[in-house]
């Protein structure tokens, strides 16, 4: 009887999780099925439309396109940094997934250098692929 009394629980934790995954698998496969390629579909960057210069966000769209197309190459083209970034976002869906599950205490806040050393990984990834050297980067 007791066991009847946890699914409940178990299901309100996990609708945080699942909704997630829910909403990231229904924009990949939007993303999938509406070209980003062919113009018009979507909005143009507003930080490339003002400054001329690639945002690190430019090129996640198409590579999210390519990666359902399955063309890791040109979705790597597209935005290496998105593309890497994906491992990492599984696994931090997976261990907020096993925690609600569970029933684990939330983890404590991530250390602030944590936040600011991915903040400098975007910075420096951003600028990079804006300059000559970095050319190879840009979409």
């Amino acid at each position: 009887m007791s066991d009847l009394r946890v699914l409940p629980a178990t299901s309100a934790r996990l609708v945080g999780p699942v909704g997630a995954a829910a909403a990231g698998l229904a924009a990949f496969v939007f993303v999938g099925v509406v070209d980003p390629n062919k113009p018009g579909r979507y909005p143009t960057c507003p930080f490339l439309a003002v400054t001329g210069h690639w945002c690190p966000g430019c090129g996640t769209l198409r590579a999210m396109h390519a990666l359902a197309r399955g063309d890791l190459a040109t979705a790597a083209g597209m935005n290496g940094l998105a593309v890497l970034s994906l491992p990492l976002l599984g696994f931090l869906w997976w261990r907020w997934t096993a925690r609600a599950w569970s029933g684990a205490e939330r983890p404590r806040p991530v250390a602030a250098g944590w936040i600011w050393a991915l903040l400098l990984v975007i910075v420096v990834f951003g600028v990079v692929r804006n300059l000559p050297f970095g050319a190879a980067l840009a979409p």
